[in-house]
């Protein structure tokens, strides 16, 4: 358990709290039990990306309040140079770069993530997740198998994907090489945070 962890896990708590949000409520929010749900916001467990993205939807902020405590401010344009962002690093080994965190007001998350290659992960099924919305991949290097539900798909750097992310879906690095990608998850309408 990282200590951004239970920072993030605390501001949660808080906030629910705050908007009288019951702790069932909240779990059925994101799709976890009540007991499931309290360990994660009790900073018992680290916390997925996906999962603090549906908190941030029901809480009503914007996810980037929930990482930083800070609100995104800027309105016109935003710049984030080679190498910069605001990152974020998942309980899966996943490492993401936020490119836009301070942009008010948007429809979309674009994210650069390093995926790491670990064979054990080959010869398993690999772990699903959901969020609301759409989601763009664009493979920037290495091969990635993605499952679809059922479905398995392979994709190498250069290819695309774009898909519900209201289903089942997840993505492993493949063929003895780290993977990286551009993602770009967009919110349903009626999530934009205004």
């Amino acid at each position: 358990m990282t200590e951004h962890s239970k920072e993030i896990a605390d501001r949660i708590k808080s906030l629910r709290e705050d908007n009288d949000i019951s702790l069932e409520e909240m779990a059925r929010a994101v799709n976890r039990t009540p007991e499931a749900y309290a360990v994660l916001e009790g900073g018992e467990e680290d916390l997925t990306f996906t999962f603090v993205y549906k908190c941030a939807a029901k809480l009503g902020v914007d996810v980037v309040d929930l990482i930083t405590s800070e609100s995104p401010r800027l309105k016109h344009y935003s710049i984030v140079r080679a190498g910069d962002g605001l990152p974020i690093e998942s309980s899966d080994g996943k490492f993401y770069l936020h490119k836009a965190p301070y942009f008010k007001n948007r429809i979309g998350e674009p994210f650069y993530i390093e995926v790491p290659y670990v064979e054990e992960l080959e010869d398993q099924p690999i772990a699903l997740s959901h969020h609301k919305g759409q989601e763009f991949d664009f493979v920037l290097k290495g091969r990635l198998r993605y499952a679809f539900e059922n479905h398995i798909e392979e994709v190498a750097a250069g290819d695309t994907l774009y898909f519900d992310s209201g289903r089942e879906y997840g993505m492993i690095a493949i063929d003895g090489e780290d993977a990286a990608v551009i993602a770009i998850v967009f919110r349903p309408k009626d999530e934009v945070i205004e």
